[in-house]
């Protein structure tokens, strides 16, 4: 039997307020791990907290930290504040941004660099200051959250397809240099899973039932039906464990077979 547990493990989940971020979060204290959630909204972090609180116990160690992590010095500040907290940090999960899809010749300079900022050199700096003390425990995980897009990229799906595939190359080079010290670096990639991004979407073009149309969504997934964030948070959780030993380097897809590729 496997059993995924983070006992004794500090992790700290970016975008951890909603969705996907609130799962892995909510995973990782239910196995265990003391866990710093990073967003910008207090009120949303104060909420998640709370719900991690009530799912994985009131004993549980959970740090709310708001941050905009576009710059290099609000990087900084949440992983400091992340380590004083834990007095480390084992696992990162790169999981802030949103889906942005435009036409090619819509995106301006500062579209690609807000994207670009958010998606890709957050995760780049706070991998950068992870890696030295995971690298001396001999002990760490990274895990960035992509897209099936950074994989098989459509037309009008820039920038994010572009910046996820840049987390994708991201990955593997990481991967590398941190294997011989047992950091370990993968990705998964979302496909369609359940969230406050299609809600809000939708309500914009006043489709408020979101039973029919995620069941209009799940009619193109091979497995019919759109994924729930606790599913994708699941393969998050085992990566992140001691029962994901030997996994690095790899990318996953979390979609219900929805991509054309592996």
């Amino acid at each position: 039997m496997i059993e995924m547990r983070m006992t004794g493990r500090a992790a700290l989940v970016t975008g951890g307020s909603k969705g996907i971020g609130l799962a892995i979060a909510t995973n990782f204290a239910r196995a265990g791990a003391s866990v710093a959630i990073v967003a910008r909204r207090q009120k949303e972090l104060d909420e998640a907290r709370a719900a991690i609180l009530a799912a994985a116990g009131a004993t549980a160690k959970v740090v709310a930290i708001s941050s905009d992590i576009r710059t290099a010095d609000e990087c900084t500040r949440v992983f400091k504040a992340a380590e004083a907290a834990f007095g480390k940090v084992d696992v990162i999960v790169n999981n802030a941004g949103t889906s942005r899809a435009q036409a090619f010749e819509t995106v301006t300079d500062a579209d690609w660099q807000d994207d670009f900022d958010l998606k890709v050199f957050a995760a780049i700096r706070l991998c950068r200051l992870a890696f030295p003390g995971m690298k001396q425990r001999r002990w760490g995980r990274i895990i960035n959250i992509l897209n099936i897009g950074a994989k098989v990229p459509r037309a009008a799906s820039v920038p994010t397809s572009v910046s996820r595939a840049a987390g994708l190359a991201l990955t593997k080079v990481l991967a590398n240099e941190g294997a011989p010290h047992n950091v370990l670096v993968n990705g998964l990639h979302v496909g369609l899973i359940k969230s406050e991004q299609h809600e809000v979407r939708n309500a914009k073009a006043c489709r408020n039932n979101m039973e029919e149309v995620y069941a209009e969504m799940g009619k193109n997934i091979p497995i019919g039906r759109v994924g729930e964030a606790e599913e994708f948070a699941n393969m998050a959780l085992f990566l992140a464990s001691d029962a994901g030993s030997y996994v690095t380097g790899t990318t996953i897809n979390v979609d219900g077979g929805l991509s054309p590729v592996v």
